[in-house]
């Protein structure tokens, strides 16, 4: 069963829709009892990296998130989602994040122009191979819209990059968390490629 984040924070609305078209039934996670029985979790986010925390916490669910992952269950984090799963984040002030994926998130640059936030469609290289990226030629536009950019303590999280002015980070992984910055459910078939790939993820690499 694929659980989906929903504490009001993100866009739920539309990811359920993606999922349900891969033939998956998700459930809507708003608290702690809704989280029993599933076996993948998805954590979208749209806003400030400050205030969604404090929702995560306020519905209960910091912690219980936490040990979902950690007991191995597949969690994927979307747009702010990706961004949460860091130590730390810069957005607001700083706010501790889920701590799943070693990192810091941050501003993007000012830099000459380039506008800030990216949004729009932007290309994807994946400098490894990673199950949720199965069968997406490297190249593909993907969908984004974000103002910071997550920086993972170790380059060996990362499995996805765009160019924003300079190379900017979108995706990353470590054991069965992954995320990644731009929207899947708003990058047509090879988005849905993405979510299909995830809901069918046993969490290993």
């Amino acid at each position: 069963m694929i659980g989906i984040i929903d504490v009001g924070i993100g866009n739920q609305g539309s990811i359920r829709e993606a999922v349900y078209s891969l033939g998956h039934d998700p459930v809507a996670v708003k608290t702690t009892s809704d989280l029993e029985g599933l076996s993948h979790l998805i954590l979208p986010g749209v806003g400030a990296f400050s205030h969604a925390i404090q929702q995560l916490h306020a519905a209960g669910l910091f912690e219980p998130l936490q040990a979902f992952a950690r007991q191995g269950h597949p969690l994927l984090g979307i747009c702010l989602g990706m961004q949460l799963l860091s130590d730390i984040g810069e957005e607001d002030g700083i706010t501790s994040g889920l701590g799943l994926i070693q990192g810091r998130v941050s501003r993007l640059p000012d830099q000459p122009g380039i506008r800030v936030p990216h949004v729009g469609w932007n290309d994807v290289r994946f400098p490894r191979p990673h199950p949720v990226f199965a069968g997406v030629r490297p190249g593909i536009d993907f969908y984004f819209v974000h103002s910071y950019e997550f920086h993972p303590s170790s380059t060996d999280s990362v499995i996805g990059i765009t160019d924003h002015g300079k190379d900017v980070v979108c995706a990353v992984a470590t054991g069965n968390c992954v995320g990644v910055q731009f929207h899947p459910e708003k990058s047509q078939k090879n988005g849905l490629r993405i979510l299909e790939n995830f809901c069918n993820w046993d969490g290993t690499c």
